[in-house]
């Protein structure tokens, strides 16, 4: 049996404003430069108005349709208590708490175990472009 082993690393994203961004190929750039056959890769977003999510990477609509929905869901005009840094700012809170902000991936074969329509996105919920962490924690073998 093989000994595990562990690397951690940070993933910049910079954002347009709101929109999901595809990290998938930085990430599994990461992911191979660990020279891992086997494990687990934990993702964790270091914001609170911005997530994470695993969604189709095929047809664009879908990426327009969930954010119309997510704007739906908590709308700007919602009346919140909290707009420290504008009225999209509460509203970013809690669409990051409705996506989550963590993700885990085996690795199987040195390659990420996703679907053929998955991709990995970096989700913005603010309307100004930002810059974005995203901590990776890799276990494997």
């Amino acid at each position: 049996m093989a000994e595990l082993r562990q690397a951690t690393g940070l993933l910049r994203v910079e954002t347009p404003g709101q929109a999901l961004v595809e990290i998938g190929r930085d990430v599994a750039r990461w992911v191979a430069a660990q020279g891992m056959d086997e494990g687990l890769l934990t993702l964790l977003c270091r914001h609170t108005s911005a997530s994470l999510t695993i969604q189709e990477n095929a047809a664009p609509a879908v990426q327009c349709d969930l954010l119309a929905w997510l704007v739906r869901i908590a709308p700007e005009d919602g009346h919140y208590r909290h707009d420290d840094e504008g009225p999209d700012d509460m509203p970013a809170h809690i669409r990051a708490m409705l996506t989550g902000v963590t993700l885990s991936i085996p690795l199987i074969g040195g390659r990420l175990a996703l679907g053929t329509w998955q991709g990995l996105y970096l989700v913005e919920h603010r309307r100004a472009p930002h810059h974005r962490e995203i901590a990776l924690h890799l276990l494997g073998a």
